[in-house]
């Protein structure tokens, strides 16, 4: 079946990382290490870890972000696909055994999304990839949505969300690995949109089932914090990633998307949050475009192929 790592990110994730490592500890598919990245917990979880058989626990001594400690691990793995899975996500016992065997039978695929569901109500959906629109908006596909029959159907994905995903180790390097100026959120998305334009392609795999809290450390989808990474980030995702014309015809709609955010989050009270984060983002385009000059030169999707897999549905 191959080597696997799995690493798991953690910031104070308490109980829920005794129960995430109990589970993955139980699958049938076992990895060939278990990499717990401690970006400077408190309350005794990463402690608690380095008791779990198979578990490696590295202490990073401060808070690097998703991005940063998912990079630190890419350097110590020496396996050929590398999965991530959050401390608040719990596996069934067969989700590694079926990433592993999908992605050995589809060697020209480089991601592997999962099927997250919500782990307070296991009938509905907490996503099966993330969608990229045309203006720049990202989500997650069928988020809280009831499971329908035609969510048991794998399909081409824009991205995963990096909750639960299986990586090809030498597509995340050649590609760079996440981008550590954004510490976290949207970072994946970012990673899925640049491994794209390297030529790879992502696909959901609807029997590799995790149960998801969400949000767990970071306050909540709607926190101050998850409002201004969040949304600082979508605009160096799209300055970065995307191409050629599409990048100059669809601007305008960036910009429009970017001022309808700002009244909305006014509006709920977080004018202050979203005022920051938008001109943070501004403040970062110079060092974005940099990088998407790297990013755009190595491009070997062409703009029909991008095309084709952004969304363009009405608002």
């Amino acid at each position: 079946m191959g080597t696997v790592t799995v690493v798991i990110v953690n910031w104070n994730g308490g109980t829920l990382l005794d129960k995430c490592l109990v589970h993955l500890t139980q699958q049938s598919l076992l990895p060939a290490r278990i990499l717990v990245m401690d970006n400077g917990s408190t309350g005794g979880s990463a402690e608690r870890a380095r008791q779990v058989p198979r578990v490696t626990v590295r202490m990073l001594g401060a808070n690097l972000g998703f991005a940063g400690a998912n990079n630190r691990a890419l350097d110590e793995c020496d396996t050929d696909l590398v999965a991530l899975l959050n401390p608040d996500a719990f596996p069934a016992a067969d989700w590694l055994m079926n990433l592993v065997s999908t992605a050995r039978a589809h060697p020209n695929v480089a991601v592997f999304g999962s099927r997250q569901m919500v782990h307070e109500a296991p009938t509905k959906l907490d996503g099966i990839g993330d969608i990229y629109h045309i203006s720049g908006l990202v989500w997650r596909d069928g988020h809280s949505r009831v499971k329908c029959a035609g969510d048991d159907i794998a399909c081409e994905i824009f991205s995963p969300c990096a909750c639960a995903v299986l990586y090809r180790r030498d597509a995340l390097v050649r590609t760079g690995g996440f981008d550590e100026d954004y510490f976290c959120y949207v970072e994946d998305i970012d990673l899925g949109f640049r491994l794209r334009l390297a030529g790879h392609t992502s696909i959901y795999v609807p029997n590799a089932v995790v149960h998801h809290v969400g949000a767990a450390s970071s306050g909540g989808r709607h926190s101050d914090f998850s409002v201004y990474h969040g949304h600082r980030n979508l605009v160096w995702t799209f300055i970065k990633n995307m191409p050629g014309v599409l990048f100059w015809a669809l601007l305008p709609l960036h910009i429009l998307l970017n001022f309808v955010t700002i009244v909305h989050f006014s509006t709920r009270g977080q004018g202050k949050v979203i005022w920051r984060a938008k001109r943070d983002a501004i403040k970062g385009i110079p060092r974005m475009w940099h990088k998407r000059r790297r990013i755009q030169a190595n491009r070997r999707a062409t703009i029909v192929d991008i095309w084709r897999a952004l969304d363009k549905r009405p608002f």
